[in-house]
């Protein structure tokens, strides 16, 4: 799958929090359609026009002289120079751009940065309203109403989301070691205990060795193994004596977790060093065979560790989690934000109406989702999007397949546009398990969407609206508390601390945040946000 800037190598999520692995290789996207019969040409307006772009890239950014670039202005008649960054050092960039003053046309910006830089600089006057050609777009006009709300500054939109499915991570399970210590799929957080600990005992896969234990998690309590919004780090759910939300790290469904994490601590039932292990470390704890309990998610397994861990252990089986019932006696998981990263145009383009229309048909463009019986050399935007079938791509077993040197050449035009992220008209619209290639991922892919298709979806009900209180001082909050749940499942601090720690928060600016963002929530009934 052609993610915009991405593609996902080892499970994980953004989620701010990063869950999800990347790497250079990139596919082909799924992706209102590009009829069959439209055959691609260059454009017929007279002036050829210099678009200005910048993004990041996890990973090498892709050559500036390419096969994929060149196709882009012939098709567009443009002079389009984007410049690539790599997303450890977007940063410094992005603050270098904006103090210099010289704005490229389009600009790519990473989620967190929706209530900060993206808000910050609208206010200022630095980047097009775009309320008014919405309605031109197909793939703009795919966007629901809610996702334009949360991009909204001062009543109006100024940012294009990229697409981003809802799903989210769910709990997988070694279902083979289950079966061989003949356990059942846990229901609930005592049962998912027993679980690890057995995995760590008794000797799951049968070779004779203590070489196996339960979960794999790594620095920042993460993945933090929420099965619903009750136990959501995320999640604005559960409500303080006051009747106000409040935000999950603080709590009853994460001190379950925590509490249960310190239980697997002293059992050895849990990645011993996890505090100070990085996600790609983390993944490989699950995909080496040692841990049996980890995450899983439709869009972004990584094809390359499932093909390591079965080279091991050919064996292997796996079950996905359905949601918990929590103590409200609700059952769902939250919703994910619907979009991934944000595209801006500078405001100085209101000034020459011509050049903006172009550069809205070529963003457009680069969003268009096709089918998975449009991809294929038969569709002839699909075709040339994905660098022409024998170039860019190969069609295997009736799949298109990236060529080896896709990205690292720049083959294909799809490299190149600051969103290439297709805009599904439905989640369920996308069958992430075509981009699999082995049976065992396939299914569980397959069994996580089927999931997610009955699945109640929690609705953050923070989501779009503002704090400054949060923006000041959130992630610098969240850190504190992270680092204090960590020594509490380390045994350092006792987790009958959980009060005051709570009060800790509040005390540093939680409370402000709190009152903040309970002023603009319309929804007072979390049961209401179930859809």
């Amino acid at each position: 799958m052609n993610g915009k800037r991405t593609t996902l190598v080892g499970v994980a999520a953004l989620l701010a929090v990063g869950t999800i692995a990347c790497s250079n290789t990139e596919k082909p996207t799924p992706a209102v359609s590009g009829k069959a019969s439209e055959t691609p040409k260059a454009s017929a307006a007279p002036t050829k026009y210099s678009i200005t772009a910048l993004d990041y890239r996890y990973g090498d950014p892709p050559p500036n002289a390419t096969p994929g670039l060149n196709m882009i202005n012939e098709r567009f008649n443009i002079d389009y120079k984007v410049t690539y960054v790599p997303n450890t050092a977007y940063d410094e960039k992005i603050n270098a751009t904006f103090a210099s003053g010289d704005i490229p046309d389009l600009l790519g910006f990473m989620s967190p940065d929706l209530k900060n830089r993206y808000s910050k600089f609208a206010k200022q006057g630095a980047f097009l309203a775009l309320d008014d050609y919405i309605k031109d777009y197909p793939s703009l006009k795919l966007v629901p109403d809610f996702i334009w709300d949360s991009m909204r500054v001062n009543g109006k939109i100024y940012a294009i989301p990229q697409y981003s499915p809802k799903y989210q991570t769910v709990t997988v399970i070694r279902k083979d070691w289950l079966d061989a210590l003949g356990l059942k799929v846990p229901t609930n957080y005592e049962e998912l205990k027993q679980v690890a600990i057995a995995f760590t005992k008794q000797d799951p896969d049968k070779n004779g060795k203590a070489d196996t234990y339960g979960v794999a998690i790594g620095q920042d309590i993460n993945p933090n193994f929420n099965q619903g919004p009750y136990w959501d780090p995320d999640a604005w759910y559960h409500k303080d004596s006051e009747g106000n939300y409040i935000p999950g790290i603080v709590g009853a469904g994460r001190k379950e977790i925590v509490q249960m994490l310190a239980d697997l601590y002293k059992e050895g039932a849990m990645t011993k060093d996890y505090a100070v292990l990085n996600w790609a470390d983390t993944n490989k704890e699950f995909y080496s065979g040692k841990a049996g309990i980890f995450i899983g998610t439709p869009r972004g397994m990584s094809q390359a560790y499932m093909d390591g861990l079965l080279k091991i252990q050919p064996n292997a089986q796996f079950v996905s989690l359905a949601p918990f019932t929590d103590a409200y006696g609700n059952a769902g998981l939250q919703s994910g934000a619907g979009y991934n990263g944000f595209v801006v145009l500078n405001a100085k383009l209101a000034k020459e109406p011509d050049k903006l229309k172009r550069i809205l048909e070529l963003h457009d463009f680069g969003r268009t989702f096709y089918p998975a019986a449009d991809q294929n050399e038969k569709n002839a935007n699909f075709d040339w999007w994905s660098g022409k079938v024998g170039v860019g791509y190969n069609m295997e077993n009736g799949l298109p397949v990236n060529a080896k040197n896709f990205a690292s050449d720049g083959l294909a035009p799809s490299t190149y546009f600051v969103d290439n992220a297709a805009w599904a008209p439905k989640d369920t619209d996308v069958d992430y398990s075509l981009t699999y290639q082995t049976k065992q991922l396939i299914d569980l892919v397959k069994s996580i969407e089927t999931m997610y298709k009955s699945a109640k979806l929690y609705a953050n009900p923070i989501n779009g609206l503002d704090s400054a209180t949060d923006v000041a001082k959130g992630a610098e909050l969240k850190k504190y508390v992270m680092n204090e749940q960590v020594k509490m499942i380390a045994g350092n601090r006792p987790i009958s601390d959980w009060d005051k720690l709570v009060k800790e928060y509040m005390d540093k600016g939680g409370a402000d945040i709190v009152k903040e963002y309970n002023a603009n929530i319309k929804t007072k009934d979390p049961k209401a946000l179930f859809k």
